[in-house]
């Protein structure tokens, strides 16, 4: 039976045992393929894009769309770096659709607002231009299997003033927003020489983004030095604030969180635990025993949850920070046909717990929610169960001093720090390069942002 959905033919059949599909004509007579759609287009996103690209996509055996609000693709763990100016995001980010082309999948661009279940269709909004004006109305993407992979943002907790008054840094725009603002108030003092009061900005969560934030924005004055502007780090006053008894507490080696104080402490960077926060005006932060902080900018990076729009998106099952609740396949709880990797995900382990909300493990669920796709449409069971192993942590004090723990789910892992601990970091990023774009491209891709760091300012001032 042929029908007519959105701008596109259909077929409705029964290729794959126990599934009843929706699936696109390709023009072929008797060919048709299955639609997979993926929503979210971070580190574990784009993973599972380029496998299922590669295995399905490039041989005609499923279409696989990527959806993204955004037109490309910035690395989140490098987002601080986008705030202080310190990485270039018109040399370093990946663009969706050249990158889609060249790996067997497609990309769309929009923002998903609900997810229509009986006719197995994701509804993106429609895109404006700064007037207001619509662009691309509001869209229907059709699909058999559906990942949501649209990770995390802050958890204000409700605390009154914090949307209002305070910086988030979940997305490349909202850093190139806090970027924005640091370097009109550093450029402002290098040229009022008169200027004595310092610049007061508080970060709120001690977490590993909090943490190389507050470094990273020393290392920010460092390089306007080199641009020839009156500026030193004393004009600079940087409060790192968190609620637990130390910094770094999602870290298991207290002796890395014990490093990381100290060498804030030698960057001038003042460290307050046990601190909460209930109130934050235009003037600074109020913590609950009245004590109040000023502050000309605050950054908050404390908690995660899921965005708002997902709580129970669909009439999918979700928890109190709004994640979809999956099986450890990474079947949502509810649905056989849609999965939830990374931080958007609650996923259930053996010993009772929860999989933290860390980049590895985002990574890890795409691989193998991909195969776990890839087994259905071959008439097979998602048989593959994810089971979190902590590969460790690092943290990346800008160019001043790098720490971590490595494969800490052996024997509590090892410590590293220093120029060992940077190779490793670095490693990451490269890493992710390289299963991106493969061996040969990811490679040159490194060996070009290496020259351009060198050729290019290392502070990108525009």
């Amino acid at each position: 039976m042929l029908e007519t959905r959105g701008q596109g033919y259909y077929f409705v059949s029964k290729p794959f045992p126990q599934h009843n599909l929706i699936i696109q004509h390709t023009g072929i007579i008797g060919m048709a393929i299955a639609n997979i759609v993926i929503v979210g287009g971070g580190a574990g996103g784009m993973e599972i894009a380029t496998k299922l690209g590669h295995k399905l996509g490039r041989k005609g055996k499923a279409r696989v769309t990527l959806i993204d609000c955004a037109e490309s693709h910035i690395w989140k763990p490098l987002l601080h770096e986008v705030a202080t100016g310190a990485l270039d995001v018109g040399i370093d980010a990946l663009s969706y659709r050249s990158h889609a082309a060249a790996h067997g999948y497609h990309f769309q661009q929009g923002a998903m607002t609900d997810i229509d279940r009986q006719n197995k269709q994701v509804v993106l909004s429609a895109i404006c231009d700064d007037k207001g004006d619509v662009l691309l109305p509001s869209r229907h993407i059709d699909y058999d299997y559906l990942v949501v992979a649209i990770g995390s943002i802050a958890n204000d907790f409700s605390i009154p003033g914090i949307r209002e008054h305070c910086q988030f840094l979940d997305n490349t725009e909202q850093a190139m927003a806090i970027r924005k603002i640091l370097l009109n108030k550093f450029l402002r003092y290098a040229s009022h020489s008169l200027l004595a009061d310092k610049i007061k900005i508080a970060v709120v969560g001690a977490g590993a983004t909090g943490v190389e934030m507050s470094a990273e924005m020393h290392h920010a004055v460092d390089q306007l030095r080199g641009f020839g502007y009156n500026i030193d780090s004393r004009l600079l006053e940087v409060t790192l604030i968190e609620a637990d008894k130390r910094i770094l507490p999602k870290v298991e080696k207290r002796e890395i969180s014990d490093s990381v104080t100290k060498e804030l402490a030698a960057l001038g960077v003042k460290v307050m635990t046990e601190t909460r926060i209930n109130q934050v005006d235009e003037t600074g932060l109020t913590t609950t025993d009245g004590q109040m902080i000023p502050a000309d900018l605050v950054i908050w990076s404390t908690g995660v949850k899921a965005p708002d729009f997902l709580k129970e998106i669909g009439g999918l099952e979700t928890n109190h920070i709004n994640q979809l609740v999956v099986k450890q396949n990474m079947q949502t709880s509810r649905d056989p046909h849609i999965f939830a990797i990374g931080d958007c995900a609650a996923c259930p382990q053996p010993n009772g717990t929860f999989v933290p909300p860390r980049g590895q493990s985002a990574r890890q669920m795409a691989l193998m929610t991909a195969d776990n796709i890839m087994l259905l449409l071959a008439g097979q069971d998602a048989h593959h169960q994810y089971v979190y192993k902590d590969l460790g942590s690092l943290v990346n004090l800008s160019k001043f001093h790098t720490v971590g723990n490595l494969l800490s789910f052996i024997g509590g892992g090892v410590m590293v720090e220093g120029k060992i601990a940077r190779f490793v970091y670095t490693s990451l990023y490269r890493r992710h390069l390289i299963e991106l774009h493969g061996v040969v491209k990811g490679s040159l891709l490194m060996f070009a942002k290496g020259i351009s760091r060198i050729i290019h300012p290392h502070l990108k001032l525009h």
